[in-house]
């Protein structure tokens, strides 16, 4: 603070002893620029003299005076979003006041968007605070006064909503359709954004296997076994029933992946991936699941079912008998599979595969056949199996710890898609970290639940685990002052909603409207660099902090492009919905999500998130589009390729 207050000391004294020469080293201004139907831009320009700088809007405190805007009043209009700041920042440590500060040289531009209901009405008053400074000294903080109505000229170019009925009657250049073009530059660069069928099936067969070790399936293996060898007149016969009842495991599963696929196709699946409601009632049922783990109370289906099945299975014979039987298997054995099951689907139908599902429960369905075929081809293995015990309820707990964590990631898709901000970054992975913590302890033998009739004993296998648990708690630790943890990328949310950060490489969009940031663009020359996400997009996190965050990136992203990140599952409500034609159909377009869905599906013939396309700044492509692919040489090869 007394730095401070000596500058400015310094500052007034070189001020009166300049003969009363004036310096104006910054000039501004002003201007509320339509954009919309309902929406303007509050746009602040301040052109800067060389050798002289204007301070950053966010600044070390005890430093010089940062730029601030100040609305001091806003009739009939309301802030949408936060002030975006597009223009180059420099950033060094100054001596003068032993700090990093940040500035900018020439120009400077600060755009607050803001929507209305009748832009005759709208009215916006406020100042500019803000220092100007050279290499030799400061001018006194000052203030620049700024009283915004309606403007003479409404810019029809910049309109992307009904322009004279409820129905989208015209869009902007910016919005021509491109696909023929992108085409023409070849196939979308890295992968196709989607997880590929060889990781939902790993992924299946990994849930398959957690769920064979549960008290629901494992104690059942060696009865089922043993009842086919012994019900048969020959070891043969007995060994074909039992490989005949893994494929009966294997064909219920998978029919009931391709069952929900036909219900509600992959664009449907994909929908409900990034819904809101349907996110917070999947956080509600793991939430369930996992409390019935730790020993609450128990989950399970009707035994009448069960109990007619078994009567169908014993008055049918052959192969009939065995499915029945299997599907005995698939109902007793629901409450430890279901949640297992119901993660499974609800992570693989984001990848907009219509065989995303039915694979996704093979691979679950063949790693819970295995045993019950293996074990009937080698009966003598069965004396091998560890016998059930208290083991298998550490098992359980163990998922219920999992679940538990893992059901946050559903919580946060609509906590960052409704904008309610609940459970941003740090808060996130504080729980994280207690959940590791405590898992770890429970590891050790120190925490113990209601089923854990007697005392527990740590074996070498639990010490190891309860190590890695530790582990993965003390590395999630950084990510409390903003490291990327990339690791997690997938399941936290992202950076930007971190409220206290330490680190300085994540990249920010210039803009989170299209036609605000091409407008931008084509005022300033400069090549835009589109990237369709979503809060949801497990692959969009992935490459914000595996790529985006590298050095090259970072700066090609910064200084050669304008940012445009447009969020396809954003819930804010439109302020007046609209409805267009597609392929046929009529679409309401009632929320930012649907309308940057529906730009990336006319313009640029995708769907598929992530999704990054270059544009000259009217809007026709400069290259191939790009998807998946966390090599950050290869993003900068793609970036440094504009044609």
């Amino acid at each position: 603070m007394k730095k401070n207050i000596s500058l400015i000391i310094i500052a007034i004294f070189l001020a009166v002893n300049t003969y009363s020469q004036i310096y104006e080293p910054v000039k501004w201004t002003k201007q509320l620029k339509i954009t919309g139907e309902t929406t303007a831009d509050v746009i602040i320009h301040a052109s800067i003299d060389e050798g002289w700088h204007l301070y950053g809007i966010h600044l070390p405190k005890d430093g010089p005076r940062a730029t601030a805007i100040v609305f001091e009043s806003m009739k009939n209009a309301q802030k949408v979003g936060e002030l975006q700041t597009p223009s180059k920042l420099h950033k060094s440590y100054d001596a003068n006041f032993d700090m990093e500060l940040n500035w900018y040289t020439t120009q400077a531009d600060f755009i607050q968007k803001i929507s209305y209901t009748d832009i005759s009405k709208v009215e916006v008053k406020g100042y500019i605070e803000f220092m100007a400074c050279n290499d030799q000294s400061c001018l006194p903080p000052s203030q620049e006064p700024f009283n915004l109505g309606a403007p003479a000229e409404i810019h029809p170019a910049a309109l992307t909503v009904p322009l004279e009925s409820s129905k989208l009657t015209k869009v902007t250049d910016y919005w021509t359709p491109v696909i023929n073009e992108l085409k023409a530059f070849g196939e979308t660069g890295g992968s196709t954004g989607g997880t590929s069928l060889w990781l939902i099936f790993l992924a299946g067969l990994l849930g398959g296997f957690l769920a064979l070790f549960t008290p629901c399936v494992w104690p059942i293996i060696p009865m089922t076994v043993s009842f086919f060898l012994k019900r048969s007149d020959n070891k043969s016969r007995g060994q074909r029933d039992a490989v005949l009842y893994g494929l009966a495991i294997i064909f219920i599963y998978v029919f009931l992946g391709i069952l929900i696929t036909l219900i509600f196709g992959a664009s449907a699946l994909n929908s409900l991936s990034t819904n809101a409601i349907f996110n917070l009632i999947f956080f509600a049922l793991l939430v369930v699941f996992a409390v019935s783990f730790f020993g609450a109370f128990e989950i399970t289906l009707p035994a009448s079912w069960s109990t007619k099945l078994d009567a169908k299975a014993d008055s049918t014979a052959g192969f009939i008998s065995i499915l029945f039987m299997a599907f005995t298997l698939v109902l007793v054995s629901f409450s430890c599979t279901g949640p297992i099951i119901g993660t499974l689907l609800v992570q693989v139908s984001g990848s907009g595969s219509l065989l995303a599902p039915a694979i996704g429960m093979l691979g679950f369905a063949v790693a819970l056949s295995i045993p019950f075929s293996l074990f009937a081809l080698f009966p003598s293995w069965l004396k091998t199996m560890p016998r059930s015990g208290g083991w298998l309820n550490s098992v359980k707990v163990v998922l219920a710890f999992l679940e538990l964590a893992l059901a946050l990631k559903f919580l946060s898709v609509a906590d960052l898609a409704y904008g309610w901000r609940i459970l941003d970054r740090e808060v996130f992975i504080s729980i994280w970290i207690v959940i590791f913590v405590l898992l770890g302890i429970y590891l050790l033998g120190k925490l113990r639940f209601s089923h854990d009739s007697e005392a527990k004993h740590t074996s070498v296998f639990g010490l190891f685990m309860a190590l890695i648990s530790f582990a993965f708690a003390v590395y999630m630790v950084p990510g409390l002052w903003g490291a990327p943890l990339k690791a997690i990328s997938a399941f936290a949310p992202p950076l930007y909603t971190q409220d206290f950060s330490l680190y300085k490489d994540e990249v920010h969009p210039a803009f989170t409207d299209y036609d605000l940031g091409m407008a931008y663009a084509a005022e300033k020359k400069l090549p835009v660099l589109v990237d369709f996400t979503g809060f949801g997009c497990v692959n969009c996190r992935k490459m914000e902090a595996s790529v985006w965050t590298d050095s090259r990136v970072k700066d090609l992203l910064n200084k050669d492009f304008v940012l445009i990140s447009l969020f396809v599952d954003d819930k804010t409500a439109l302020a007046n919905p609209y409805e267009v034609q597609e392929n046929g159909r009529t679409r309401s377009i009632g929320t930012v999500g649907d309308k940057w869905s529906y730009l990336q599906r006319i313009k640029f013939g995708a769907n598929a998130q992530p999704f990054y396309v270059m544009l000259d700044n009217s809007g026709k492509p400069l290259n191939k589009s790009y998807s998946f692919d966390e090599n950050p040489a290869n993003f900068v090869k793609w970036l440094k390729s504009k044609k």
